[in-house]
């Protein structure tokens, strides 16, 4: 399935399911809310990468106006919809501001219904080394989109991960992710304790040799 979307590219990634504040004050990207808002409409967002455009992105609709200030410039939600590959690119659109373009949607492979027990395990184990509780619904699919922001990924893992057509092989790029990273959280917290240490009085036990 194809269409034409106007694209409001940016330096992130959006994941299907995910919400999304944008404060817009740039004209032609005021002149493309504004006409969604009008429309019912929907827009995309490529991630703009290492100083160049993408091939993939998500489409987003806006759920809410917050504000609308004098000068034009707005306060929306947003929310993902689904992730999309441009075919074509035209900046800007004929008689507009903004950038657009023809997408092919692609097809969520959804092809497990629950988070792993390995995954749920090393997501608490992370945030407890951090001590910043997360918040997951197990229940709701595909769980990887959910916290794909929540585990120390970089932007361009963030965008390998959106590339990924199935929710199994997600699940699996995030347990090999955290397995990485987890070690190097643990040691770090560690010589933060021993930084916080250093100058304390400390009570030792004396060494039985």
């Amino acid at each position: 399935m194809s269409a034409f979307l106007p694209l409001f590219p940016l330096n992130l990634v959006v994941f299907p399911g995910e919400k999304l504040n944008l404060h817009i004050f740039e004209d032609r990207y005021r002149q493309l809310i504004s006409e969604c808002l009008e429309t019912g409409k929907s827009f995309g967002i490529p991630i703009y990468l290492d100083n160049k455009l993408t091939e993939l992105g998500t489409e987003v609709k806006v759920v809410a106006l917050h504000k609308r200030y004098d000068d034009g410039r707005m306060d929306i939600s947003s929310q993902g919809i689904r992730v999309f590959k441009i075919d074509s690119f035209v900046n800007p659109v004929s008689d507009k501001l903004y950038a657009g373009g023809e997408v092919s949607f692609l097809t969520e492979d959804t092809d497990v219904q629950l988070p792993s027990p390995r995954l749920l395990e090393l997501l608490q184990t992370l945030h407890t080394l951090l001590d910043t509780p997360v918040e997951y619904d197990k229940t709701k699919a595909p769980f990887s989109f959910q916290v794909a922001h929540k585990v120390g990924l970089s932007l361009s893992d963030e965008y390998r991960l959106l590339a990924l057509p199935k929710e199994s092989l997600r699940q699996m790029y995030l347990v090999e992710h955290l397995q990485k990273i987890i070690p190097v959280v643990s040691e770090v917290e560690r010589t933060k304790a021993r930084i916080r240490m250093n100058g304390h009085f400390k009570n030792l036990d004396p060494l039985d040799f």
